[in-house]
Parts: structure tokens; sequence; C-alpha cells
């Protein structure tokens, strides 16, 4: 067994779309599709958003304005501290508010049992209003898909309902049945590391919690364990899959998805898992989250558009446009996703007869070292690109490299970005001896999910090795000044491309985490399962595969009628203490065996 990671399924949901079969890549480049693809893709959105109209279908998904199911930039609430000049009398229904007031405000109960409070001069109050926000766009869900509605998700908070929806969708696109997986591999030969890198900030998650009392609020018991980070991994161990394997995701700021990667392929190459599922989920359109991002002047605002495009106080900015990698930009824009990818070990992708997407042999991570702002970027993306690439050439030979691969970047949109992300790119070609790299910004089209991003970026990658179509960065007409371009392109319309051997996928998150992998295409990855599995396995595969595909597709199809909801099995097949036997030397739970050989090393013994 060669222990390299087969990425053998993509699910999720972003503003494009749902990942599955890439429609939410076709969504992106569908004026570049054959008009029978485009009806495909068409297709899938009516069964997501319950919108037949095509005109509406485009308007509803992309960056767009924020919707009212959000909140409204024009309308957002905002409580002013005021003093008053005399007395002001408060009253108020529930006798029992009487406890807890400074007794030098002297509460009285009247006669139809409320309580009066009589405030001297000058006392401080907060008096509610609105106000305008300075970001009027956001990369949301296509208009009317409510993950939520699929499935009982009983107060769910949004990244979790979307972390159930893209699990389901990873596996819908695997074309196995998880019974199937789950009977020829060990439990603790599983891994599960899906989490959110700010956690779960609506109402329904600790952002609920936090603002419960100080609104006049109940907290609920939900609110504080569905905010923790690692939920979105947690709910798909539970009631997805019902996993009792290796769990323990990481957090990394924007470059979550990838820190989460990385345990995974680490996993199957060492052989701990044979299975890895991976992802990140992320729900930040939230009017507080976003003003905290705005504050630290990182979001394009409205002003800064009309700015860019010479436009009147008064205009409504190109809301599309909102997100310009490697362009005159002013920000990036705040976008939600959930991403989740499978992934086998080799040898179990060729006995089931799995997809071979692609194969992941490096994931390289690396912190900033010393910063001046913990918000800025760094040099430990240097060390990360190079590694990657490094492993890229390694496997496919330096003629092979030197031609054949392509960068997703990270591609946020902000000033300070475009100049170092490129001047990394440039310099680590330059060095390696790469003639060219094709840079893609699929941000430009759906925005910065934050932790999930690079998900995104990954599953556009899928997209181009299916398709042969590469997206342009279409929300810019020229690269900045200051954007560095030596052995890199930048296309800036979406085109046919020849397939890349390979790719990289780069992120870089504040706080100095930075992670880049190393992704070889399909046509790489076939070449060396062939050379080592050899012309048998790989029939054994085809002869598999054709079953799975079959089925596959007969998902895709009852999915496009309306026939599908997310897998959720609340309170299914829970384990209890006697379905638990302990010998000395394993743990039968259910009647699967799960060693207790932890594998140290023979000289640690005394």
């Amino acid at each position: 067994m060669l222990n390299l990671p087969i990425l053998v399924a993509a699910g999720g949901v972003n503003s494009a779309g749902r990942t599955s079969h890439r429609h939410g890549f076709k969504r992106m480049v569908i004026d570049s599709l054959p008009m029978d693809a485009q009806l495909y893709t068409h297709k899938a959105l009516t069964a997501m958003m319950v919108i037949s109209d095509e005109a509406k279908q485009m308007a509803g998904t992309l960056i767009r304005g924020i919707e009212p199911d959000y909140f409204s930039p024009q309308s957002l609430p905002w409580s002013r501290r005021v003093q008053t000049e005399g007395t002001v009398t408060a009253s108020m229904s529930a006798t029992q508010v009487m406890s807890g007031l400074p007794e030098s405000l002297s509460p009285v109960l009247t006669e139809d049992r409320r309580t009066r409070v009589d405030l001297p001069p000058d006392s401080e109050l907060l008096l509610p209003g609105t106000r305008a926000f300075e970001v009027g766009a956001a990369g949301q869900l296509p208009t009317g898909f409510r993950p939520g509605d699929l499935y009982p998700s009983r107060s769910h908070p949004r990244a979790l309902q979307m972390s159930v929806y893209a699990a389901s969708d990873a596996l819908a696109d695997l074309g196995l049945s998880w019974e199937d997986i789950s009977a020829r591999v060990a439990p603790d030969a599983i891994s599960v590391y899906v989490s959110s890198a700010m956690g779960q900030l609506d109402e329904d998650g600790s952002g609920g919690m936090l603002r419960g009392r100080a609104v006049g609020k109940r907290v609920t018991s939900k609110q504080c364990p569905f905010g923790f980070a690692e939920m979105a991994g947690d709910f798909i161990s539970a009631y997805v899959l019902r996993s009792m394997g290796n769990t323990g995701p990481a957090l990394g700021a924007c470059a979550t998805f990838l820190y989460n990667l990385q345990l995974a392929v680490q996993d199957i190459r060492a052989g701990r898992a044979r299975v890895a599922i991976v992802g990140a989920a992320e729900a930040p359109i939230v009017a507080e989250v976003m003003e905290g991002y705005a504050a630290m002047g990182a979001l394009a605002t409205d002003k800064g558009l009309r700015t860019l495009d010479g436009l009147g106080a008064d205009a409504v900015p190109d809301w599309s446009r909102a997100c310009r990698p490697f362009g005159d930009n002013c920000g990036f824009t705040m976008a939600e996703s959930a991403q989740v990818v499978i992934l086998f070990d080799d040898a179990l992708a060729i006995e089931m007869g799995a997809p071979l997407l692609a194969a992941v042999p490096e994931v390289s991570v690396s912190a900033d070292g010393a910063k001046k702002s913990i918000s800025g970027p760094g040099a430990g993306n240097y060390i990360t690109v190079a590694r990657a690439a490094a492993a890229a050439a390694s496997v496919v030979g330096q003629q092979r490299f030197e031609r054949g691969g392509m960068v997703q970047a990270h591609g946020t949109g902000t000033p300070q970005n475009r100049v170092t992300e490129s001047t990394i790119l440039s310099r680590v070609a330059a060095a390696l001896g790469v003639e060219e790299w094709r840079v893609g910004a699929i941000k430009s089209f759906i925005g910065h999910s934050l932790g999930a991003a690079a998900g995104d970026q990954l599953s556009a990658m899928l997209g181009v090795w299916e398709t042969g179509l590469l997206p342009g960065i279409t929300t810019i007409s020229a690269l900045a000044d200051d954007v560095v371009s030596e052995k890199l392109s930048f296309p800036l319309a979406t085109e046919a491309c020849e397939k890349p051997e390979y790719a990289l996928i780069n992120s870089k998150g504040f706080g100095g985490n930075n992670a880049t992998a190393a992704i070889l295409g399909p046509e790489v990855t076939h070449e060396l399962l062939l050379r080592h599995h050899g012309r048998s396995g790989m029939k054994q595969w085809a002869d598999q595969h054709e079953g799975v595909e079959q089925l596959r597709r007969a998902t895709e199809e009852s999915r496009l009628e309306g026939s599908w909801s997310p897998t959720y099995r609340f309170n299914d097949g829970v384990v209890g203490d006697d379905d638990i036997q302990i010998e000395r030397d394993r743990i039968t739970v259910s009647g699967r065996v799960v060693g207790l050989d932890a594998d140290l090393p023979s000289n640690w013994r005394l």
C-alpha cells in the first residue's frame, strides 16, 4: 500500500450552490459551459432555491447585496448612550425586577402591580435606534436555500446546519453507502476533522448566549455547547456517520480547512486511518461579526467601492464586483460556506471502486515567527508554498513540475494580500524553476468564507479538472500596479485550459497561520496508482467503479427531482454500557473490535 491519501468525494454549499458534482463551480463558469451543461446547472439550482427563473437564479447566487434574512445594512440596531437632563420615571411590568436594582433608585410597587423607578438627572441610559452599516455585500447561500429546513434542525446554529448538509452532500458525491465503508474499516481507522475558525456566533450559538441577558432574552441550554468551534465535526461524527474514530480538529483562522486536511493526510500516510472526513464550516454573515472585521478596515465598504469606481456618494455600488483580488481593491467580502471532502487510502479506494478525484501527498503548515501586527501577513507563507511545491515536484518530476501546475490563491481582495501573496508565489516559482503558474482567485465570485475558504478553493480546483475551464478574476479589468507577476499569469476572463498536473491550494490566516496543500490531478493520480497497483489492480477498481458511478448518478437524479434530504440520525444507534465488552487486548463495541495496541516504540519498554 502506498498510504497515499486519495480524494474520493467533495460536498458542501457556498454562495455558488452545492459542491457535489461540481455544481457550485459550474455556476461560476456557467457562461462558458456547453448549453446542456448550463441547463443541468440551472436544474440543480432550481432544486436548491425553489426558483426556476434563470435570471433570478443568477441574481440570487454569488456575491450580492445582503438579504433581509440576515440583517438590513440600512437599519442596523444600535443603542446610543444618553444622559437624562431632568428626573425621568420608568415603569416596568414584572414586579420581580425590583430585585437587583440599586437602592438609591428606590423602586416602588404601584397599585397596578407595576414597578416604578424615578431616575435622577444625569442618569445614563441606552437609547435604542438604528444606523446604516458600512458594508452592503456578502457571499450568501443561494436565495431561498435554508439547510435547516431539510432535516429536524432543532435550533441548530447555521454553520452546524450547513455541516450536516455538507457531509451528506459529500457522501452523495461518493456513490458508496457509509454502512458499506464502515463495515470494511475498523472504527478506530476513521478520522473526522471538521471545525469552524470562529465557532457559531449567531443567535442559536455563542452570539445568543453572550448577548441574551443584555437584550432581555433567556439563555438556553443549547447555546453554549452548540457554540464550540469543533462542534461542526462533532455533529458529523454523531449524527451523520455515528463514528467512534479519531477526532480533534484544528483551528488556524482562515487556513482552518487546510490545517484539518494536514491532520487527515498525516493519519493516512502513517497508517493510523484509512478513511478521513475533512472540512470546515463558517456562517459569519452576522452583523456583530462583520462589524468587528469592518472596524479593522478588512472589509470592502460601500464607500470604498464607490471611490474605486468613481461613483457619487448616493450611488449604489456594484456589489457583484465587491471582491477584487490582485486588482485595485479596498478589502475582502464576507461569505459563508461549509465544505467537506472524503479521503481514502489508495488500497481502500481501489478495493471499493471509489471516484479518484485527486490525491493529496502533502499539506505544509507554518507560523510567521515574530510579527509586527497579529492581523498582518508574514513570512511563514514562503515556507508553506515552497514546501508544498517541492512535494509536488518530487512526485511528478522536475520537468512536469516546471510546466504543468497552477495555484488557487488565497486572493482575498485586500491591498496587502495582493502584494504579499503575489510576491511569495513569484519568488517561489522563480526559485524552483517554474515557467509559469496560472493563478486563480475564486473569492472574486463567492467571497471569503474564513475557515472554510481553502475548501472553496479545493472544490473549485476539482471543477477545473472536470471541465477544463479556469475561472478568471472577472471583477477586475487589470492587475494593480503593485502586483508582482514574474513567472505568474492571472487570467482576467474564464478560459479553457490544459488541465494542470498538480495544483497548490494556498491559505493565509490572521495570527500567522499559513498553509499550502499540494494536490495531484486525477490523471497523475491514476498514473501513480497504475504504477503501484498494476493493471490488475486498476481493472479491479474499474469493475467496482462502474457500480459506484451508477449509484452516484441515481442519487443525483433523485436530488434534482427534490426527493433527497441530508443524513441526520438523532438518538439512533446510541451505544450503551451493555454494548461494550472489554478484554485485555481489545474492546468490542456493538460487535466491532477496537484494538488497544498504542504502537509505542519497542525501546520504551522497561
